[in-house]
């Protein structure tokens, strides 16, 4: 984790691109499915343009650049929804962490289908747990790390924005209803997952890679962390995912809570 102190001296300058689009945000059946995992509402993504050329080891700096700029703090305002707080009156620092996104295909899921976590049907294996009684083995494998299937994910593939988007469907919102079948969140993964990262094909070995940089962004004023809500809650979460070919930054977020039922 990078932090950044200070002034971003005026180094990148944001403009909102309200006519950006995000399927998962328009479709009917997602928007449902998102509110039965009590995340609509609550979850959101919104684009803005910048103005210099993104460097890599220019993210801190970019992202307090992002949390200071007028035009960025004005739209987040504008787009609060019920009990979902944004940010920023004064931010003072920022904390990025730069999370790998290299897939271009869902086969990193394929060992969960055949070690014991779901049946053939992709429904999921229930298993005890003291609170839940409807607690199954893929929360587990998700955050348990004394599960023996912890690890059928690698490590490495474990850290993937993929993985980590997955991870964050399944585990859902404050009054979440859980699914029986993994389908509704490998879809939604995939589908929310193209609407973020952008890709291009070489020309020459007509192979596909990400182009996109995304960060993990936490975001603190003079009391402390103001954005994207309380610390100790694992679902607050926010990322910058930054297009350094066409100059644009996509704020994908969600704060923790009872999703919003009029929105659908």
């Amino acid at each position: 984790i990078v932090k950044m102190d200070g002034e971003c001296e005026q180094m990148y300058s944001f403009n909102h691109l309200p006519s950006k689009k995000f399927s998962f945000l328009e479709d009917k059946s997602t928007l449902r499915l998102l509110m039965k995992w009590s995340m609509l509402g609550r979850i959101s993504a919104q684009s803005f343009t910048f103005d210099q050329d993104f460097r890599l080891y220019h993210g801190e700096k970019f992202a307090l650049c992002f949390f200071k700029d007028p035009k960025v703090v004005s739209s987040l305002s504008t787009k609060v929804d019920r009990g979902a707080p944004v940010p920023l009156d004064e931010p003072v620092r920022v904390e990025v962490e730069q999370v790998p996104c290299t897939r271009v295909s869902m086969d990193l899921f394929d060992p969960i289908y055949s070690c014991g976590i779901l049946r053939a049907s992709g429904h999921m294996v229930k298993c005890f747990h003291d609170v839940d009684p409807n607690y199954d083995e893929l929360r587990k494998m998700l955050q348990d790390e004394e599960s023996e299937h912890y690890y059928v994910v690698g490590r490495e593939s474990r850290g993937e924005f993929l993985f980590v988007l997955f991870k964050h469907l399944c585990l859902g919102g404050e009054l979440c209803q859980y699914e029986d079948s993994v389908d509704p969140y490998m879809s939604t993964t995939k589908q929310i997952y193209k609407d973020l990262i952008s890709v291009q094909k070489d020309p020459e070995t007509r192979k596909i890679s990400v182009i996109s940089t995304v960060f993990k962004v936490w975001v603190y004023d003079e009391t402390g962390r103001c954005y994207p809500g309380r610390p100790d809650e694992k679902q607050n979460f926010a990322y910058l995912i930054v297009n350094p070919v066409n100059h644009q930054v996509t704020l994908f977020s969600h704060c923790y809570g009872v999703g919003n039922f009029d929105l659908l």
